[in-house]
């Protein structure tokens, strides 16, 4: 199947170089050309074009015309989907595989129906290990495009793996058997955004709980505790413990001992926490519906403090977020 990729940063690039490896042709674009050739010459030989711009992307693509945007969320997505809607055509499909508030899926889904092209919305998650590992995807459209894409989908998905399948799925009604793939369809234009919002949500959530518990054990050498009740706790070895049959393991857990292995004072991060909006919209999401997110919102409040002085949780919080995503703010390079 063809496809473009337009955004070629950290996921783009890898989402177009695992589609080459599984069979499907792609063209590429990036605003930086240095970019775009870097993952033409990554990607298998002959399964990868270069575009210099949206129009040109089009005018490369044959047949009923495919474009995964790969962008930040915000004026820069909103411009490209607009442009889009001026060079595509009825039967056309628009994917925003980035992070978009949801609303503003559906409301583009609206307008770009007008037009007769189909917009699918694509939370993707995976990070910078996607292209090996495969990515998670939670996926919003009319069930005839969205199936149209499958092959797409299919190829970007991990797959079942090594991971055990869950008592009591087999042979029921009302299951999706993609979800076993690792990729889903949620519903409407809208709700794959939603639910990956919502997963990103949790996220934080998560990551603050590992990132106070070690806190906690680091702090109880302090010289305001008792002598005897002063532990010199080995942040590393205990990491590495819990990865080993402990009910709190997980690739965050995984990515946080692999950070305290190579520097257990973290000192290479500052903790100044950045968060990237799902976790808000998630809060957003919760006061609308009346539903009480207790655990979600102190830990978005407390990204928010890091930023004026963090401590040994912050910079926990930034070696995780750097493990999973890449994400470079609040380090010391």
């Amino acid at each position: 199947m063809q496809i473009g990729i337009v955004g070629l940063g950290k996921m783009g690039g890898n989402i177009s170089i695992r589609l080459t490896r599984h069979g499907h042709d792609v063209v590429a674009y990036d605003r930086d050309s240095a970019v775009t050739a870097k993952v033409y010459e990554q990607a298998e030989a002959g399964r990868a074009t270069p575009a210099t711009g949206l129009k040109d992307m089009v005018g490369k693509l044959s047949g009923r015309k495919v474009i995964w945007l790969m962008l930040p969320a915000g004026e820069v997505t909103e411009q490209a989907v607009q442009e889009l809607g001026t060079l595509m055509g009825p039967g056309d499909i628009v994917i925003d595989g980035g992070n978009s508030f949801y609303k503003d899926d559906i409301r583009r889904a609206a307008e770009l129906v007008k037009k007769g092209i189909d917009y699918i919305d694509v939370g993707t998650s995976g990070g910078v290990w996607g292209l090996e590992r495969g990515y998670c995807m939670m996926y919003g459209g009319t069930k005839a495009a969205t199936d149209y894409i499958d092959p797409i989908l299919s190829a970007l998905a991990p797959g079942i793996g090594d991971i055990a399948r869950t008592p009591g799925r087999d042979g029921k009604d009302g299951f999706d058997p993609r979800a076993e793939q690792g990729y889903l369809h949620c519903g409407p234009a809208g709700s794959g955004h939603f639910v990956k919002m919502v997963h990103n949500g949790i996220e934080y959530g998560i990551m603050q709980a590992f990132a106070e518990g070690f806190d906690v054990m680091k702090s109880k050498n302090s010289t305001d505790l008792p002598e005897e009740q002063r532990f010199d706790l080995n942040m590393a070895d205990i990491a590495e413990v819990w990865r080993r049959g402990s009910v709190v393991s997980s690739w965050l857990l995984d990515l946080s001992a692999s950070a305290l292995a190579g520097n257990p004072d973290l000192s290479n991060y500052k903790g100044d926490v950045a968060d990237s909006g799902e976790g808000r919209w998630t809060i957003e999401a919760a006061i609308e519906e009346a539903v009480p997110v207790p655990v979600i919102t102190a830990s978005l409040f407390t990204r928010f403090r890091s930023r004026t002085g963090n401590n040994f949780a912050e910079k926990m919080l930034s070696a995780m977020r750097f493990g999973f995503g890449g994400h470079i703010e609040g380090t010391n390079n």
